[in-house]
């Protein structure tokens, strides 16, 4: 038979039980409260974060008052202030191997591009990227470089107009590639490709240059991996700021790039010896 003070201390210990399941339950409910606010918070800067890189929150300070009351006006687009393309199509033939050294070292080579903006003197560094030059020389004798459009600008980090494929895609190639050269230019200091190089692009691995090549038009940092081969001239440097005036557009979601406002197709390149 249960004593009364058996009875007693029986009711404290299920008083304490229960007192301890209380307490479980309590930070078992608190620790799933502080986890959902964290998650939520987490969400929400990182929405933030996303917004903010994509320009979505830039400048939310001063159209955020107006767009309360007026609907906001699309950004208008620059008036292309290039030509209209002569008539003829970019070739697509391409070689097996790079097309044997020819050009005289020694020389001054310059090249002329003739595009719908204007024409682009450059300056050719012959004895230092003979190979680069020798290609340039060999795919404009060919006509392969007329009638292709730049397809890529750059606004935003590098400052570059990207040129010299066919196919207008950023793939395209001559089906051979060419070794780089001239990567310890005296020009390049600090990882600075300075405004007016001409350099090759590449695939990102050595010795991976074709006939895509960049002008710089405005000082960018670059490791020094991309061939510089020549220089822009004043006149030239002038129809790139306007091109790049003219400002980019949305990145195509297929092929990535960002290609110019303005409407630059190379009608004619010739390489001259001199």
């Amino acid at each position: 038979m249960v004593t009364q003070e058996q009875r007693k201390r029986q009711l404290a210990r299920e008083k304490f039980l229960r007192q301890q399941q209380r307490r479980t339950a309590a930070r078992r409910k608190a620790r799933m409260r502080n986890s959902v606010i964290a998650s939520v918070l987490g969400v929400v800067l990182v929405g933030s974060l996303a917004l903010y890189t994509s320009g979505v929150l830039k400048d939310d300070d001063k159209t955020n008052a107006s767009s309360e009351t007026t609907p906001s006006a699309e950004p208008s687009k620059a008036p292309d202030p290039c030509e209209k393309p002569a008539a003829g199509k970019a070739k697509t033939a391409t070689w097996k191997k790079e097309p044997p050294l020819t050009i005289d070292k020694s020389a001054t080579y310059t090249m002329e591009l003739a595009t719908t903006c204007g024409d682009i003197d450059i300056a050719l560094k012959t004895s230092a990227a003979p190979r680069t030059v020798n290609s340039f020389d060999f795919l404009a004798g060919k006509g392969y470089f007329d009638h292709t459009k730049c397809h890529r600008l750059t606004t935003e980090g590098i400052y570059v107009l990207q040129c010299g494929d066919p196919t207008g895609s950023g793939s395209g190639g001559p089906g051979y590639t060419i070794p780089d050269e001239n990567l310890k230019d005296k020009s390049l200091k600090k990882n600075i490709y300075p405004a007016g190089t001409v350099a090759m692009a590449n695939t990102g691995q050595p010795n991976s240059g074709g006939s895509q090549f960049f002008l710089v038009y405005q000082d960018s940092q670059l490791p020094p991996s991309y061939t510089p081969f020549g220089t822009v001239s004043e006149s030239g440097m002038k129809v790139l700021k306007k091109i790049a005036a003219a400002g980019a557009q949305a990145a195509d979601p297929t092929t990535g790039n960002t290609a110019p406002n303005a409407t630059v197709v190379i009608n004619k390149a010739t390489v001259t010896k001199s």
